[in-house]
């Protein structure tokens, strides 16, 4: 197995097109990919239709999967807020590749069987595939997909982005092979002689203490611990530090533990929901997420300082667990709300990437959505890092 990244800024989709394959061809050598995954920035919108012809005519007939983007990761480079062009390229003996393409009338209900979600990727579960999922905001029902593949799939792991290079529906762009799409999911099944890991970067941490969920109706939080959640968060207030009373105006956010028998969950144990409207008169919290009675929930707050180290925390763990060999590759599907908006400079995620792990070739984008693992339940999240670390499988 290798992998190899590049990313171009050129205003020119063809040279940003050919820069990029002569620094894949230096990489790999006389290995022909046998996956490309391209994320195209929506300044090159007007010349999407092109980019299927120009990679095959620049790294060969290995499947091409990937979408267009609100800014690109490439060769541990983050490109934001100008043209971006961002290839990797895996050379993969050994393992099997399934392409699909799904639109939403296509997603089974809820209670299908498993064997309509292995027919609509096309995968067999005995092989334990692994998935990566580019999906349109606009058109993939996303959360019910990755609910049905984990289903299906229990074991396997589910890693991508939703698109962000257009904001209205039709405007982004899908590529699968030949061919183009303004919607629906991409993605690929891949089994074999590969292992797939996560780290998952929600870049927030708690205040104030655990709660009980008391009483609630879908995703409107009525009850917290018998009181209102609005008068908790009073007290939460009062009790924090100047600098954390300022993030409350702006930056607060419930986390939904994972695991309902931790009685102490910590930091990295939540799945993080935005808060969505309150009502100081009732004490009510209305979240991003629906909500059951008996589950324990804490409110969390977001800054640069948090995300840095919830990130660093989370890939020193990976790294200690886990060797990663030559050959590896990466790819990280970071939220718009991340990079140099968040940090006031670009590449910190790649850089920290490089720094613990190590510098493998990294290949991502910026995305309206980050799918990835939180436990062994796969989520759609917000505000994330979804970093996918493709490693040969261990004898």
């Amino acid at each position: 197995m290798k992998w190899s990244s590049a990313v171009s800024d050129n205003p020119f989709l063809s040279e940003a097109a050919r820069e990029c394959a002569a620094a894949l061809g230096a990489e790999l050598g006389d290995l022909s990919p046998d996956l490309t995954v391209v994320f195209v920035s929506a300044d090159h919108a007007s010349e999407y239709a092109k980019v299927p012809e120009l990679l095959r005519e620049h790294c060969g007939d290995g499947l091409l999967v990937g979408c267009s983007s609100g800014g690109v990761i490439g060769a541990g480079r983050e490109v934001e807020n100008r043209p971006g062009f961002a290839i990797a390229s895996a050379n993969l003996p050994d393992v099997e590749l399934v392409p699909f393409h799904i639109n939403s009338d296509d997603v089974p209900d809820a209670d299908a069987p498993p064997d309509s979600w292995e027919a609509l990727v096309g995968a067999d579960p005995s092989e334990d595939p692994q998935f990566l999922l580019l999906a349109d905001p606009f058109s993939s029902r996303a959360d019910d997909l990755v609910v049905g593949l984990d289903y299906a799939f229990p074991r396997s792991v589910k890693i991508g982005g939703i698109a962000s290079g257009g904001g209205q529906p039709g405007s982004n762009a899908f590529f699968l092979g030949h061919e183009l799409f303004d919607g629906g999911v991409v993605g690929v099944a891949m089994s074999g002689a590969l292992t797939v890991d996560t780290v998952v970067a929600q870049g927030c941490r708690p205040v104030g203490w655990p709660l009980q969920v008391t009483s609630c109706t879908k995703n409107i939080l009525e009850e917290v611990d018998g009181s209102a959640p609005f008068e908790v968060l009073r007290q939460i207030y009062a009790k924090s530090s100047e600098r954390d009373q300022q993030l409350f105006r702006h930056s607060m956010f419930i986390g939904v533990a994972m695991d309902e028998f931790n009685d102490s969950p910590q930091l990295g144990d939540f799945k993080i929901r935005n808060i969505v409207g309150v009502n100081e008169k009732t004490g009510i919290v209305v979240v991003d997420e629906a909500l059951r009675e008996g589950q324990t929930v804490q409110f969390h707050l977001r800054d640069k300082e948090t995300a840095s180290q919830d990130l660093n925390s989370l890939l020193t763990r990976y790294s200690g667990e886990n060797k990663v060999e030559d050959g590896s590759g990466a790819l990280l599907f970071s939220c718009l709300g991340r990079g140099s908006g968040l940090y006031g400079r670009p590449d910190h995620d790649t850089d920290m990437f490089r720094d613990v792990v190590r510098p493998l070739p990294l290949t991502g984008f910026f995305c309206n959505g980050e799918i990835g693992p939180v436990g062994d339940t796969t989520f759609l999240h917000g505000y994330t890092s979804s970093f996918g670390i493709f490693r040969p499988e261990e004898e």
